[in-house]
């Protein structure tokens, strides 16, 4: 008797819990909002060449733009379906958590505070960086240290902007920030002489410095990088196909660079012998059954926007920024992708 009671008890509290954890999660369904509107509405920064910045056609281009047309190509078998939406350092995760965009691919830091204080995930990283530094060459300064008491200007609300004081304040130097939301404001204030220094991640920092063409010998990035800055694509938390399927985009373009597979000869692929190759061309298994796309989600990706080093070359390379370590595990780089089993 006393042991049915407890029995139906812990039933009673199992479910309970299963249920409290279940209202717990949003009742989200990112794909198929996608899927019925036809189109991934995804936040970029929309200023930021290599990243994301349109081109004399008004086309968004960058390494942060094809991170969004890659989600297009395994959902809706189209990389062209993205409506970008540019966001603000202080905006963009509001953008995100009210629902304005589906994805945010925009310079953005994995920290802890931001995935576990947002309600929202990081799905992959893109872009393995850190904040820099650059001064005019003109200046004589050749490293930060040489920055004691100079005016740095940085955006407000980002990790570089914590990085800045923190760095300084171990280090002994004295510093005055110049702070400016709107990135093009800050970009021009450095070139008017309103501070010494401008910081950022180092990506943005090369970005701009190509952006001004002829006259980009005049800025100098200074050596020192002092943080880690992961830069990756956040989702909201609880729709987990849709993370599962940003986070595998991503990985598929890892693991096609892998095998030799890219948008040239993707098509001389079909019919190889080699187990995984089937799996990745959708020929065997059910990889997209269980992510819920079609079985060649994987090959719209690789046809339509190219692996990984194809993105990398197209959007990074012109701006004179080496691979380093962004490159493949197996070429000394942090860029891993589990197996696609």
């Amino acid at each position: 008797m006393m042991r049915g009671v407890r029995a139906a008890l812990g039933a009673a509290v199992l479910g309970l819990a299963m249920g409290g954890a279940a209202w717990a999660q949003p009742a989200a369904d990112t794909m198929g909002a996608i899927r019925a509107r036809g189109t991934v509405i995804c936040g970029v920064a929309g200023g930021v060449a290599g990243f994301s910045l349109p081109d004399s056609q008004g086309v968004m281009r960058g390494l942060d733009a094809d991170g969004c047309r890659i989600v297009a190509a395994a959902i809706l078998g189209d990389a062209s379906k993205v409506r970008f939406i540019n966001t603000t350092t202080q905006s963009r995760f509001t953008a995100l958590q009210s629902g304005e965009v589906d994805m945010l691919v925009r310079n953005t830091t994995w920290t802890l505070g931001r995935e576990a204080a947002l309600g929202l995930e990081f799905a992959s990283i893109n872009f393995y960086d850190g904040t820099g530094f650059m001064v005019k060459k003109a200046s004589g300064v050749t490293s930060v240290k040489g920055l004691d008491g100079a005016t740095v200007c940085v955006q407000p609300g980002s990790t570089t902007e914590l990085n800045l004081t923190d760095y300084f304040r171990a280090n002994g130097l004295r510093f005055s920030p110049l702070v400016i939301e709107n990135l093009e404001e800050l970009r021009a204030a450095f070139i008017n002489g309103r501070c010494d220094a401008f910081t950022t991640d180092a990506s943005s920092l090369a970005s701009f410095r190509f952006a001004q063409g002829a006259n980009a010998d005049q800025y100098l990035l200074l050596p020192e990088i002092i943080s880690k800055e992961p830069l990756g694509t956040m989702v909201r938390k609880g729709d987990w196909k849709f993370f599962d399927i940003v986070r595998w985009a991503h990985f598929a373009q890892l693991t096609a660079e892998e095998l030799g597979i890219d948008s040239r000869n993707i098509e001389s692929f079909r019919g190889s012998a080699n187990p995984e190759i089937q799996r990745f061309m959708g020929a065997t298994g059910d990889l997209g059954k269980a992510l819920g796309v079609n079985p060649d989600w994987a090959v719209q990706i690789i046809r339509q926007v190219g692996n990984f080093a194809e993105m990398w070359d197209r959007n990074i390379t012109p701006m004179g920024v080496q691979r380093g370590i962004n490159n493949l595990w197996t070429r000394g780089g942090l860029q891993y992708a589990p197996p696609m089993r």
